[in-house]
């Protein structure tokens, strides 16, 4: 006899929610506008390292916040009952309760959602930046702007690179929005807290809001793999193939261009 699924955690209130959500989205706003271009009057560093330094920053926080959102809730930080609470496990059906491998295929159709939803809101994004002049991109926010000889052989940057993936893809971003929050919001959306966990963690980009429209669309296929499999390693998976950037800055630290 199969074993019952898994019973619903206890849940979090919209208000709680929101206010994880604004710990997490206000400090990145503030590092992108207000402390930014400070830093950067002040710095001989190239603007783009400067911005992306802070984004770190942000991210690191998120981790912070997490682990005293998960003290604050378990009572510890003992690691069986943190595992489990984030769902740090592999994919599991979602009737009965059990791991099983074939599940790791879902994240193909996942990463390919991301892609669909991410290219279909390219002329959303041209259309948001043209009704909101003042939300265009500045060209140091552009990774594009660091191939540039003088940055060859500056192998820290490399280092601020796999920091950048780590916490974007798996103790910042992920752990925050797919293992502290996800699990504890069908208590407020019922079956499509996905869906607000998406829209939640596109809104959170405001340190890229020329691209709300995309982050938004290209973050549904992340947020369903995770919830539909109670399992953060697929949010994690779907979320790090974005970290191929890692491999354009060892080509520009390694002097690998024409």
């Amino acid at each position: 006899m199969p074993p019952p699924p898994p019973a619903s955690p206890p849940q979090y209130s919209l208000a709680r929610i929101l206010a994880i959500w604004a710990a997490a989205t206000v400090p990145m706003g503030l590092l992108a506008f207000v402390a930014a271009p400070r830093l950067m009057a002040r710095t001989d560093l190239h603007p783009g390292l400067v911005y992306w330094m802070l984004m770190v920053v942000g991210m690191v926080w998120q981790f912070g916040l997490s682990v005293l959102v998960l003290h604050r809730e378990l009572g510890t930080l003992h690691w069986p009952a943190v595992k489990a609470r984030i769902w740090l496990n592999a994919p599991v059906e979602p009737c009965t309760g059990r791991a099983r491998r074939r599940l790791w295929w879902w994240v193909v159709p996942a990463i390919a959602a991301n892609v669909v939803g991410g290219l279909a809101a390219t002329r959303s994004d041209e259309a948001w930046v043209r009704w909101f002049p003042a939300f265009a991109e500045p060209a140091y926010t552009r990774i594009q702007a660091l191939a540039s000889e003088r940055f060859e052989g500056q192998w820290w940057i490399l280092g601020l690179a796999l920091v950048s993936s780590l916490f974007n893809y798996a103790l910042g971003e992920e752990l925050l929005f797919r293992g502290v929050l996800l699990p504890r919001m069908s208590g407020v959306f019922g079956r499509w807290d996905w869906v607000a966990n998406a829209v939640l963690f596109g809104l959170y980009h405001v340190h890229k809001i020329w691209f709300w429209p995309s982050m938004v669309l290209s973050s549904f296929g992340t947020s369903w793999a995770a919830r539909r499999y109670r399992s953060l390693w697929l949010g994690v998976v779907v979320h790090g193939v974005e970290g191929f950037y890692v491999v354009l800055v060892l080509a520009v630290v390694a002097g690998w261009y024409p």
